[in-house]
């Protein structure tokens, strides 16, 4: 059985008779610097629990520099708890009975006192087969994957019941010395224990800042020692301005490679260990050295920055789903819950349906600017709107440059990033209509009819009918599609002239023309003004989604809205009486895309904009 790799501090905690404690693996208490853990597991019964308390970044990826931060900064609030193993409950000592047992209670015990936990979560185990689960972790930036064995009892240090795997080289390692002088640290000397021996593993010379370098001198000052203290120092290159300690301070480091003399090549300091003995640091096995050529951030998916607290961590480590080779966190998290009409509805679902829908998404937003609606708890939590590169999630996305715009915007043009749009909880796409690869070039034209409240769907479908014909004497192809509310887009594809290409000015310009002579010719009907005083039972022709920088959600993109409604291509023949958009949602995606691609050739049809204003001219 296969769970999530954390990067944080182990710990054992005991509950007995309402009072909690959290011990180091050393047997040091450390309930004082975990104060609202704590406080959470009094409400648990007699208990002892082995688990890992972590800093999340706005991903859910475990960081463990942020967890140093965390603790050194007193925001010991936002710390998660993620309890694996059960070693002591209800008056019996579990240690005997196999893995699969202990967990099944612990899930059990967390699960009867949810309600008061937030801090505090299980750890599920995932049940793939451990290579494609690690490549998944890798693919998502995890630190790496545990591998246990089910049927084993618990057996306190290191055993072959269990082994770790890590997506890029890490190892802990003890500080035998660093080069540079009373304030100045350039490089820390690494060593660790093989055979009862302290060797050296090289030196870790990234990683520092100023505070992190003076936090360190103070630890390794006090140290100093007139030899060094590893048995292959023959094997050290030798400089000036190199100080030897005492080997007690433990570190974590990340690296690139290690070499078969176990020398660390491009070391990157993390962070102190306090949680550790010297002593116990020996040379790790690195199964998962090659699964990735890259380095992985340490940062994945970044959120809008938002004065909002996020009522409950996210959750790495549910029950084992991959979809499309990448890992899903928190699979079971609904995004939308149960209606009337529709099931609850989760971030597997999303991740299912994207990969799905790829080969009919990919076309409609591959190579454009796009804008994505994010909703990490769900539609009934917060909704951030997002436009620019998501920092650590570059290798799923494709970076656009958008002229006399500092930030980096960004398009999707892989099935691996529509997935991990999900895992981010990515609920909306919103390209530009530009041309693809060509921002300030305009390729479509989309006529957004909005309907006042009190306005019905039949009048919505008579009017897009009635677009359809203006835009033919134009002559245009034209394409609808639902919007997963109440509205309609009519879309039709547009280019320059022979030597000319289109500007974002002339496209708009057309729209809103088109649409102008929509309200000359029935006043009582539509209205291009926004304004909702004048727009009751009227239809919005909304001409303005054709300007640059402006987006309109996506042919087959969901909704953040109740029902999980999908904005889906239709033939112009079902436009009829009968059609209900809100049957197109994320439960019924399966009958959605075995239907054929009404929009499959719509950018075939493209019509000089040129000839079409001529002709709009004479109407």
């Amino acid at each position: 059985m296969h769970e999530i790799k954390f990067d944080g501090y182990r710990m054992q905690l005991r509950v007995h008779h309402g009072r909690a404690v959290m011990l180091t693996r050393k047997g040091l208490d450390w309930t004082h610097r975990y104060p609202e853990i704590a406080a959470e597991a009094r409400a648990l019964p007699d208990c002892v629990i082995d688990g890992e308390v972590v800093a999340l970044d706005a991903g859910g990826i475990s960081n463990f520099q942020s967890l140093q931060s965390a603790l050194s900064e007193g925001r010991t609030g936002e710390l998660v708890y993620f309890a694996f193993d059960l070693l002591y409950f209800a008056g019996r000592d579990l240690r005997g009975e196999p893995l699969t047992a202990r967990k099944e209670q612990l899930e059990a015990m967390l699960q009867r006192h949810a309600r008061k936990l937030m801090r505090i979560q299980y750890v599920q185990h995932f049940v793939s087969s451990g290579k494609e689960m690690l490549e998944a972790a890798c693919k998502m930036g995890l630190e790496g994957v545990i591998s246990k064995r089910g049927d084993a009892p618990y057996r306190s240090g290191r055993s072959e019941d269990w082994t770790k795997a890590k997506c890029r080289g890490g190892q802990e390692i003890v500080i035998g010395g660093w080069w540079g002088d009373s304030q100045n640290l350039r490089s820390l000397l690494a060593g660790a224990y093989r055979d009862g021996e302290f060797v050296y593993m090289g030196r870790v010379g990234t990683g520092f800042n100023a505070k992190s370098s003076a936090d360190l001198l103070k630890k390794l000052k006090p140290l100093e020692r007139p030899r060094p203290p590893f048995a292959n120092a023959k094997d050290i290159p030798r400089a000036r301005g190199i100080h030897w300690v005492e080997p007690k301070v433990v570190a974590e480091v990340e690296f690139g490679t290690i070499t078969s003399a176990g020398i660390l090549r491009q070391a990157s300091y993390k962070g102190v260990r306090e949680d550790k003995p010297a002593k116990s640091v020996v040379i790790e096995p690195q199964p998962a050295a090659e699964v990735e050529d890259e380095p992985v951030a340490a940062q994945k998916i970044q959120a809008v920055p938002t004065n909002t607290v996020v009522s409950k961590p996210v959750v790495l480590a549910n029950r084992g789903t991959t979809v499309g080779g990448l890992a899903i966190s928190s699979p079971d998290k609904v995004l939308w819950p149960e209606t009337k009409a529709t099931p609850a509805l989760t971030k597997a679902d999303l991740a299912r349906y994207y990969e799905a829908a790829a080969p009919r998404i990919l076309p409609h937003i591959a190579g454009r600017p796009l804008s994505m609606v994010r909703a990490p708890d769900g539609i009934e939590g917060e909704h951030f709107f997002q436009r620019h590169v998501l920092a650590g999630a570059e290798k799923y996305v494709t970076p656009v440059h958008v002229s006399e715009r500092k930030e980096t915007y960004v398009s999707i043009d892989t099935v691996e990033g529509l997935i991990a749009m999900a895992q981010a909880a990515v609920l909306e796409l919103h390209p530009w209509g530009s041309k693809p690869g060509e921002p300030d070039v305009p390729a479509r034209l989309i006529f957004d009819l909005d309907p006042a409240p009190d306005v019905n769907f039949d009048t919505v479908m008579a009017a897009a009918k009635s677009m359809r014909a203006l835009l033919e004497e134009c002559g245009f192809t034209t394409f609808v599609k639902t919007t997963g509310g109440k509205g309609i887009h009519v879309v039709v594809a547009i280019k320059g002239a022979a030597k000319r290409k289109l500007d974002w000015k002339e496209a708009k310009e057309f729209a809103r023309d088109v649409c102008l002579h929509m309200e000359r010719n029935d006043p009582g009907k539509y209205t291009t003004n926004m304004s909702k005083k004048v727009r009751g039972g009227k239809i919005f022709l909304d001409f303005l989604r054709n300007d640059r920088m402006a987006t309109a959600v996506a042919p087959w993109s969901p909704r953040a809205r109740p029902g999980a409604p999908i904005s889906v291509p239709l033939a112009w023949s079902k436009l009829r009486a009968d059609l209900d958009p809100a049957k197109f949602n994320l439960a019924d995606a399966k009958s959605i895309l075995r239907a054929a691609d009404p929009w499959k050739e719509l950018d075939k049809t493209a019509v000089a904009l040129e000839s079409a204003r001529k002709e709009l001219d004479t109407l």
